[in-house]
């Protein structure tokens, strides 16, 4: 794989967040070198050529991250669905405070994404964020249950993006 991709991507593809504009090369080769000190994985996307501007980060965790937990997404599911847990039903009486307990001593927040540089000199990821189980089988949530973060905003993205890179 070639380490200094030198191609932007034309356009920015929906689903991306502007992390920077006017940035350049040299940032993302930053954000991708220092992703790579950090111990992540680094990966070309399918049907990419080697040298274009877009790569696939993943390795980064952030534990106890429950905080950042969609509730509303869940509280919706559980409308749809009844699951019978004493933190969901917890949840539904309008504490959210059991289910955050739960999910910060069983599960981490997976920061995987993809980072992206355009023609345009935009600096652009796409969030793949996600809960995954600490061990399976520990937590007695539902597994049908929803846990997704919720939709953060563009700095909030940045800095977690910075993060799984080493840069800061």
């Amino acid at each position: 794989m070639n380490p200094r991709p030198t191609r932007p991507l034309p356009t920015r593809p929906a689903g991306y967040v502007e992390l920077a504009r006017y940035s350049s090369l040299g940032r993302f080769w930053t954000c991708l070198g220092g992703a790579e000190r950090a111990g992540r994985q680094i990966t070309l996307m399918r049907g990419d050529t080697p040298d274009l501007c877009r790569r696939r980060v993943s390795g980064y965790a952030l534990p106890g991250a429950a905080l950042l937990l969609d509730t509303d997404r869940v509280t919706q599911a559980l409308d749809d669905g009844f699951e019978t847990h004493p933190a969901l039903l917890a949840l539904l009486a309008g504490d959210p405070g059991p289910l955050r307990a739960e999910l910060n001593a069983h599960f981490e927040l997976r920061l995987d994404f993809v980072l992206a540089f355009t023609a345009a000199r935009d600096l652009i990821a796409r969030p793949e964020f996600s809960y995954v189980p600490l061990v399976r089988g520990l937590s007695d949530l539902p597994a049908s249950l929803p846990l997704q973060p919720r939709r953060l905003a563009r700095d909030e993205v940045h800095l977690l993006v910075q993060r799984a890179c080493g840069l800061a």
